[in-house]
This record gives C-alpha cells, sequence and structure tokens, in this order.
C-alpha cells in the first residue's frame, strides 16, 4: 500500500492541484460566482417544468414528478458537463504538456471530479426539494451511491475516449454537441416512459445514462418510476448496459493510453 502511495503520490497532488484550480476558474469574474452551480439547473428545471408539467401535463401519473423532473436534469447537466468539457482538455492544457512530463490521465480525472463536486452540490439543493414536497425516503435508497458510481465510471469513460479523439480530429466538438442534443430528448428526463408504446420505451433504456438516471429516481424519489428490469421482467436485462459501460472503459482506456505518448507532438 505504502510503495502503490509513493507511486500515485505525484498524480495525486497535481491531481488535488488541478481540481482546485478547475473549481475556482469555472466562475471566476462572474458576478454570482459559485452559486450559478445551483442556479443553472434551477433555472432548467423552472423552464421544463412550465412547459412540460404544467402546460403540456406531462407526468401527471408520476409521483413527485417535480422532484422526478429535477433529479433526471441534475444527473443529465453531471453526464453533460463530464463529457463536453473533457473535448478540448487535453488540447486546452497544451502549454503544460509540452513543458511538463506527467500521467495526462490527471487532466480528465481532474474535470470529473471537478463535476462531481458541482454534482454533490446539486444534490444538496435536490434533498431541500424533497423535504419541501414531503418525499419520504426508503431503505432502497442506500443503494443510490452504486447507481451514481455506475454513472461517473461511464462519463469519465467517455472523457478519455472524447479528449484523446479531439487531439486528432476537432470535429468531434460538433458531433457531440448533436449527440447529446439527441441524447437529451431520446433520454426519459422530461417526460415518464408510459407516454411512449412500449418497444420505444424498452430500447430506450438500454442505453446506459437511461438506465441510470430511472433507477436513481426509483431508489430516492418513488417506487413508481419505470426501470429497465420492470420493463424485460428480469434484472438480467441489466448486464446489457452494464456490459455496454464495460466495453466503452476498456476500449477509452486503451485508445487514451495509446495515443498520449503522442499528446505533446499533437496538442
Amino acid at each position: 500500500m505504502k510503495r502503490l502511495q509513493q507511486r500515485y503520490r505525484y498524480s495525486l497532488i497535481l491531481l488535488k492541484q488541478l481540481v482546485k484550480t478547475d473549481f475556482k476558474l469555472r466562475y471566476q469574474g462572474s458576478f454570482l460566482g459559485y452559486l450559478w452551480s445551483l442556479l443553472r439547473p434551477l433555472a432548467l428545471f423552472v423552464i421544463l417544468y412550465i412547459v412540460f408539467a404544467r402546460f403540456l401535463r406531462f407526468g401527471e401519473a408520476v409521483p413527485n414528478f417535480p422532484v422526478y423532473l429535477l433529479f433526471g436534469i441534475v444527473l443529465w447537466n453531471y453526464f453533460v458537463e463530464v463529457t463536453s468539457n473533457s473535448v478540448s482538455a487535453i488540447v486546452g492544457k497544451g502549454d503544460l504538456i509540452r513543458k511538463l512530463n506527467f500521467p495526462k490521465y490527471v487532466i480528465i480525472m481532474s474535470g470529473s471530479l471537478s463535476a462531481l463536486i458541482n454534482l454533490g452540490i446539486n444534490m444538496i439543493v435536490l434533498a431541500a426539494f424533497m423535504w419541501f414536497t414531503g418525499v419520504d425516503l426508503r431503505i432502497e435508497a442506500l443503494l443510490l451511491p452504486i447507481v451514481l458510481a455506475e454513472l461517473f465510471v461511464f462519463a469519465l469513460a467517455l472523457a478519455f475516449l472524447l479528449s484523446a479523439l479531439f487531439v486528432k480530429f476537432r470535429d468531434i466538438t460538433y458531433i457531440w454537441e448533436v449527440v447529446l442534443q439527441a441524447g437529451f430528448y431520446a433520454t426519459p428526463i422530461i417526460y415518464p416512459l408510459s407516454l411512449i408504446p412500449d418497444i420505444a420505451a424498452k430500447l430506450l433504456l438500454l442505453s446506459p445514462v437511461a438506465q441510470i438516471i430511472q433507477d436513481a429516481r426509483y431508489l430516492l424519489i418513488t417506487p413508481e418510476t419505470t426501470t429497465l428490469s420492470q420493463l424485460y421482467g428480469t434484472h438480467l436485462v441489466r448486464l446489457i448496459p452494464l456490459s455496454v459501460i464495460l466495453v466503452i472503459c476498456i476500449f477509452s482506456v486503451t485508445y487514451f493510453r495509446k495515443r498520449s505518448k503522442y499528446f505533446a507532438e499533437e496538442v
């Protein structure tokens, strides 16, 4: 254990400094500063709630739908923040990479951990909403960290892949924006799955992000949330999104390690 600590001591010190710097610089110069970490998801929540819950009457059959909607937005925003910020992360640190020799994965890890801090702040706001609207906590909520860990690993794996691809292919940033736009509407964030045909719901929930968001809502907000296991009638179907995450993890880490030795020349 001591040898392991000594081996990664330099990387951990650098990681800590990069996380601090990233979080401090995020809202530097803005009047409201860190409050934007809370205001951005809340503003989006208010807009979507008014349009889809009040006017279009989505989610009338879902208990605690406002908190259900907010939780979906918070988790989706975390996924978007980690992956979008990672795209240009390596290129953005080009000067540092050319001057210093250090593990490049630290750059991606720091962005991911900074977003995780943001997620923690948003979860405090969510807890306040749950208390205010009278959402009862169930014993199943203890399993929530496992689902959040799944989201963390999936977003981080994509971050490694996107950042490495962007060094060679600068179109990645535009492609990923389109993918995220499509993903937002293909994920049951603003609408309940009961509004779409069963076959479409089954296909949508095979997406790791959709499965994670629905499972997290089931554990924390309401047991009436439709999950992947309920739709297929078996827990074994969870192996499909988990397998997708595993394959993307292996491919992303392998590709990042292979390309990282050329980053200093290519950025």
